[in-house]
Order: C-alpha cells, then structure tokens, then sequence
C-alpha cells in the first residue's frame, strides 16, 4: 500500500530555498557582510549594548544578517538608525528598502534587503527576544567582522 504520507519526491520548499541560496555569489555575500560590519560599527560608537550579528542566512532565503541593538533612550535610537542609514547609503552607496517603529522607537527596524537592523530599547527586545527566536542562526563574533568594543575596525584596512 501507498502510504500518503511518505513521498519520496523532495519537499519544493526546500528545494526553492536552496537554490535561491545557492545562487547567491560570494560577492553578494561579502558585501552583505561589509553592511552588517558598518550597521554594528555604527551603533557600538554611538553606544548601543548587547550589539548583535546573526549569520540567518541558512535559515531564510530572504536575508543574509539581522543586526540587533539596544538603546536606552529615544533619542539613542534616532540617532543610531539616522547614522546608519547615512554610512550605508552615503557612504556605502546602499539604499534602505523600508523603515518601521521609527515614530514610536520601542523597535526601529532597518530594511537594506540582504541585512535588516533592529534596534530596540531594553523592555521591547527582552519581550521580542529575537535570539531566541532565530536560535539556529550563527552569532559573528565582532572582531570577526573586524571590530572592536567600541566599533572601531580592529584591523584597519590601508
């Protein structure tokens, strides 16, 4: 008997997710990374806590990084998210796809495509925990993107 609960056909999701994975070129990936490195520079000097760097890329399609951040104030956040945006698109010739939480600044989120930045205050990210949420995901350490504890390149480049 045919049980229909057993196939041995492949699952198209994942067949779907990983060729869209696999097609992406190092490249895309290296210059994912150098966003996500200047995103946590960015917000380590301008003293967000608990900065955050998770690989995602092997458990969604859609993006390569999330970048997370604390800070204490509203005005932090602002300041955070305007120096971000002014690094990766000025400076970076990147373009940011979308906003949002920025009027209310509990959670701003950052949408650069291949990177999403989320930058909290304590009592939001403690409730959205999102690290634990994408627990599968890769933590980078800092100075493996080449900072250090204030977000200053560890290596600087010539």
């Amino acid at each position: 008997m045919n049980d229909p609960n057993t196939t041995s056909e492949p699952n198209p999701r994942e067949n779907s997710e990983r060729s869209v994975k696999s097609t992406r070129s190092a490249a895309v990936i290296d210059r994912s990374r150098q966003l996500a490195a200047a995103a946590a520079s960015v917000a380590l000097v301008n003293k967000a806590t608990d900065v955050l760097v998770l690989d995602v890329s092997e458990q969604t399609a859609l993006f390569d990084y999330f970048v997370i951040a604390t800070g204490t104030s509203r005005r932090q956040l602002h300041a955070i998210s305007a120096e971000i945006d002014h690094v990766l698109q000025k400076d970076l010739g990147d373009r940011r796809l979308g906003i949002e939480g920025y009027e209310d600044s509990h959670w701003i989120v950052l949408d650069y495509g291949n990177i999403v930045i989320h930058l909290f205050d304590e009592e939001t990210r403690g409730y959205y925990d999102l690290e634990s949420l994408w627990a599968d995901a890769r933590v980078v350490p800092l100075a493996e993107l080449g900072l250090g504890d204030e977000g200053i390149s560890a290596n600087p480049q010539p």
